[in-house]
């Protein structure tokens, strides 16, 4: 055979068109999609990253290189020399390269300067002192102040010439804040006690405002910006308390700041420039601090600035926090990853399986004319790349455009790799099926061919390795290698290859009794199922490895939406919540209950510091109305109870209560005892329910009694908790007022998605069980698409020997009916199956509530009812449905230009 040309491969593509624009299409799509979820990953988490660092103080973030003041023993004049702007200004360039990559540094956020250290109290009196105590002062010379502040009273210090150690007067400014709290004005003086000498008397000559108040230059020491109201113990009930406040000197001015109380450091301080961290570079990043802080990085440090200099940052700890995060979700991406990417293969694999097997004739023609393999092989190997080429670059251009921030690298692997799986696909099969020349082709029947040696030995070695990732996330949970998140696929896979070597034997269960139905159709029907091609094994294991995919994925996403509801309403207790620290007004509870989707309203009195039996141990005791708080309790499942537990007999004695576990098990549920209340009352109660959960308070022990059997002042409600839907927060505000707090249980529950690394790992979760969802019915076409032709010629000939159009209908319908429920209910099955063996080492926590403030227990995976009946229903549905189309399309184009002279189909 001649060597690959041209015109062969133009007239292939001339002459099936609509073939080469489908797998243009699909290959563009998939390109798109794989070179886009690596991206989207890259963007997430470093939104993740950036979001963690912008939430962490910058006291924490910023690297800290400080050095001891200049050597006492030096002359005044070199002592001076050492701190001024030229002197850190040449040791702040040389630190500035001392981080090594990937972590970077922000020079313009960067700042550098002398300050006083320990902070002396001043004596002047005009400075506000709450309780006594003088203020005290802390002097900072700081770099670039002009830069990053704006004038708005007065102007900025100046050093008004040479300014030695035993200056008297130097001048500084203010922020708005230090201004305010401190009473400060431009030309007040504040004098600041020196070393030996009299004090540094320094004059107020101007008030700033800071230009980006939240960024590193004036949050890495907050005292720059705002000043302090530090308290002490003190021997009384009250605690002492003093002003701590800053005042900015001109940088030519530090050395006065040496002549005054204080260690005086030196310091750079460094600011990581966050558009250049990345997530992936988390690893290195945190030996980069190492290194910093006690490696070869506080060596350099150390040689270029001082020899007892210290670098001190928090930034590990923030990437430690992150990384623990970011760990807890990432597992769970690649489950959808691997699940979304092994459909993808499968339906392109089945995309050249099905063209080889449609052009079968026309190949082995080629073969018995004396083509050979290679040439074969190579042919349509160059037919496939003339059409799949340019679609993967379209499609990788596609996903760079989507999805703009990440690393470009993977993206292209990710397309070239769909590229040429596309490729090779057609030509392997090709080349496997037509090793030996044969005039005609074998029968190759899903109910007559039996599987060979070979497929036997692969498919007891998935079992296996299935076996294997399904242990081994049992025990080891999600934070371990790839085998591990390719549990699910490897389950839908076995459950595929095990439903197709019972598909033939259930076909010929159904045979017998089938046969002996009265009519053709029934009988028909499925001896055309048993006729189906060895080839569909490929869209049954697309079919159940989407429906799997979909089913652990969905109920992955319900999982995180179930706790994180239930954590909210752990939370508030309800679907809204008022609460004061006084008694709040009863007309606010027939107010509150007119507000929009407000259904019940239940107002309740909560002493926190009520102690039983007169003890030293204070317990919740919550005075509630009976049939609202039962009705409440039962509408949110937190501790049910009959209100008929709660309410008072009419004879008096003790109050029936209910109480948490611990409370039951230490009192009794017998006796009656004592309980006082934080206004010096007392109340008898008795334990006559126990539950571990109740609205009003969230987690440890409570006590909850009907308010009508508490004294007048402890009855008075402190808590209104509310049930509806839809409650709105800003009404609510409005007719409460400043009279309490209001809390939603819908504001609750957002707070623990706020993190990109969670919202951006669901939104491409969603993305990839969609997308396998999509593949799914792709293959469900293609296999249905590719017997079509068989099929109309069928009903074509049917039609001449009397079948009419509904009996048509009905016997594509029935013939595409035991695949597509095969796939349904074994997807469905294989589905429920991989989440009971795999719940166990899934913790959903990290996702779903990794910003939560009070621990709410463990977010298992649970089935989701949703997930795995829609999209098995749906595969049945489609497959019906393009029966019938078929068949109503068949039925109109009539019978003649389906029996063509030759056509032995």
């Amino acid at each position: 055979m001649n060597p690959v040309v041209a015109p062969w491969v133009r007239t292939r593509l001339r002459t099936a068109p609509l073939t080469a624009a489908a797998l243009a299409l699909l290959v563009a799509l998939t390109a798109a999609l794989a070179a886009a979820f690596p991206r989207a990953v890259d963007r997430y988490e470093d939104s993740g990253l950036l979001r963690t660092l912008h939430q962490a103080r910058y006291d924490r973030v910023t690297v800290q290189v400080t050095a001891p003041r200049p050597d006492v023993t030096l002359p005044p004049a070199e002592r001076a020399a050492a701190v001024r702007p030229d002197a850190l200004r040449d040791r702040f360039e040389k630190v500035l390269t001392t981080p090594r990559a990937p972590l970077a540094i922000d020079r313009a956020r960067s700042s550098y300067g002398l300050g006083t250290g320990d902070s002396p109290p001043v004596p002047d009196p005009w400075i506000p002192r709450p309780t006594g105590l003088p203020a005290r002062i802390s002097l900072f010379a700081h770099s670039d102040l002009a830069e990053h502040a704006r004038v708005r009273e007065g102007r900025l210090p100046r050093a008004g010439g040479a300014v030695g150690t035993t200056a008297t007067e130097a001048e500084a400014a203010v922020t708005e804040a230090t201004a305010k709290s401190l009473h400060i004005k431009v030309g007040s003086v504040i004098h600041v006690p020196g070393t030996d000498r009299a004090p540094l008397a320094v004059r107020v000559t101007g008030i700033l405002t800071p230009r980006d108040p939240s960024g590193p230059y004036w949050s890495t020491v907050p005292l720059l910006r705002t000043p302090t109201l530090v308290s002490v113990p003190s021997p009384g009930s009250t605690p002492d308390r003093y002003w701590l406040g800053a005042l900015l000197l001109a940088p030519d001015a530090a050395p006065a700041i040496l002549g005054t109380r204080g260690s005086h450091p030196l310091y750079w301080f460094l600011a990581p420039d966050e558009n250049a961290l990345h997530a992936r570079d988390a690893g290195r990043l945190k030996s980069a601090v190492a290194a910093l802080e006690s490696g070869p990085g506080l060596q350099r440090a150390r040689a270029l600035t001082d020899p007892f200099a210290e670098v001190n940052t928090g930034l590990d700890d923030v990437l430690t926090s992150y990384t623990q995060l970011r760990s807890g979700i990432a597992p769970l991406v690649a489950v959808a990853a691997f699940g979304t990417g092994t459909v993808a293969a499968v339906v392109l694999l089945m995309t050249g399986g099905l063209a080889a097997d449609r052009r079968r004739t026309e190949l082995a023609l080629l073969r018995a004319r004396g083509a050979s393999l290679p040439g074969l092989t190579a042919r349509l190997c160059a037919e496939t790349a003339v059409v799949a080429v340019p679609a993967g670059a379209l499609g990788l251009l596609a996903g760079l455009i989507a999805v703009p921030e990440g690393r470009a690298g993977y993206a292209a692997v990710a397309a070239l790799a769909v590229t040429a799986v596309v490729c090779a696909a057609l030509p392997l099969r090709a080349a496997l099926a037509h090793r030996s020349v044969r005039v005609a082709a074998e029968r190759e029947d899903v109910a007559s061919v039996r599987p060979s040696r070979r497929r036997t030995v692969a498919e007891l070695t998935l079992l296996v390795l299935a076996a294997a990732a399904v242990e081994a996330l049992r025990r080891r949970g999600t934070s371990g290698d790839q085998l591990i998140s390719l549990a699910p696929v490897l389950t839908g896979i076995v459950a595929a290859l095990l439903l197709v070597r019972g598909y033939p034997l259930l076909l010929r269960r159904l045979a017998r009794p089938a046969g002996r139905l009265r009519g053709a159709v029934g009988p028909l029907s499925l001896a055309r199922a048993g006729r189906t091609q060895v080839s569909a094994v490929l869209p049954l294991l697309a079919l159940l490895t989407a429906l799997t995919t979909a089913a652990f994925g969905g109920s992955v996403l319900a999982g995180v939406d179930e706790a994180r509801d239930r954590a909210a309403l752990l939370a508030i207790g309800a679907d809204a919540r008022v609460e004061a620290q006084a008694p709040l007004p009863s007309s606010l509870t027939a107010r509150v209950a007119k507000v929009s989707g407000v259904r019940e309203v239940a107002a309740v009195s909560i002493a926190y510091q009520a102690k039983p039996d007169d003890g030293q141990v204070s317990v919740p005791l919550v005075g509630v109305p009976p049939d609202a708080y039962a009705a409440l309790a039962g509408h949110t499942g937190l501790g049910a109870f009959p209100e008929e537990q709660l309410k008072r007999a009419s004879s008096g004695g003790p109050l029936p209560a209910l109480a948490s576990p611990s409370l039951a098990e230490q009192y009794g549920t017998r006796r009656a005892f004592p309980v006082r209340l934080e206004d010096g009352s007392s109340v008898t109660v008795r334990i006559t329910a126990v539950r571990s959960l109740t609205p009003a308070v969230s987690g440890g022990d409570f006590l909850v009694v009907d308010r009508a059997g508490l004294g007048e002042t402890a009855a008075r409600p402190t808590a209104l908790l509310m049930t509806g839907d839809h409650v709105g927060g800003r009404a609510l505000r409005r007719a409460v007022g400043d009279l309490g707090s209001v809390h939603l249980r819908s504001e609750e529950r957002a707070q623990y998605a706020d993190s990109p690394l969670q919202t951006g790992a669901e939104r491409v979760y969603a993305a990839a069980v969609a997308a396998g969802g999509g593949y799914a019915v792709v293959a469900l076409l293609l296999a249905l698409l590719r017997a079509a032709p068989e099929r109309a010629a069928l009903l074509a000939r049917l039609r001449t020997m009397g079948l009419t159009r509904s009996q048509g209908r009905r016997l594509l319908v029935l013939e595409s009916l035991p695949q597509a429920l095969l796939a349904a209910v074994g997807g469905a099955l294989t589905g429920w199956a991989a989440i009971r063996l795999l719940s166990p080492g899934v913790d959903l926590t990290t996702i779903a509530l990794a910003s939560a403030q009070t621990p709410v227990g463990e977010a298992e995976l649970h089935t989701d009812p949703l997930s795995l009946t829609v999209p098995a229903i749906a595969v049945v549905v489609v497959a019906v449905g393009v029966a019938g189309v078929q068949a109503w399309w068949t039925g109109r184009r009539g019978s003649v230009g389906e029996l063509r002279a030759g056509d032995t189909r």
